[in-house]
């Protein structure tokens, strides 16, 4: 799910906890894996802070950093600040830009344990597999 990216600029902490938590349950009680979608292009540093919280609270299983439609995608700061603030209690996605065999080892350097990536083949072929 992408996060109510308008009810966080409007500082309406609740309604992004609420909505999140709704879709965990709901997902959960199907057996399924929740991604929260921060779309951290589009955030400041505060408020990245703030969803990272609100997403691991609300019972994300996963933070992950864009859809890669907005301008922007991941970056290893920003994979490093979602890790910071999951530690060991949820996963950190990257996704959105993430092209090349460099820039994929750069994410899970930078603590990102799933790559999303349009461009997988090309990033496999890189690895010298056919």
């Amino acid at each position: 799910m992408v996060i109510d990216i308008g009810a966080l600029k409007s500082g309406d902490s609740r309604r992004v906890a609420e909505d999140i938590r709704g879709v965990a349950e709901i997902a959960h009680g199907a057996g399924a894996t929740l991604k929260a979608i921060l779309e951290t292009s589009l955030l400041n540093m505060q408020e990245k802070l703030i969803a990272a919280e609100l997403a691991l609270h609300a019972g994300a299983d996963f933070l992950k950093t864009s859809t890669g439609f907005a301008n922007g995608g991941a970056t290893p700061a920003d994979v490093a600040l979602l890790r910071g603030v999951a530690g060991r209690l949820c996963g950190v996605k990257a996704s959105g830009g993430i092209r090349t065999l460099d820039h994929a080892k750069a994410m899970l350097e930078a603590g990102a344990n799933r790559i999303g990536a349009s461009a997988s083949v090309a990033i496999v072929r890189e690895l010298g597999a056919p």
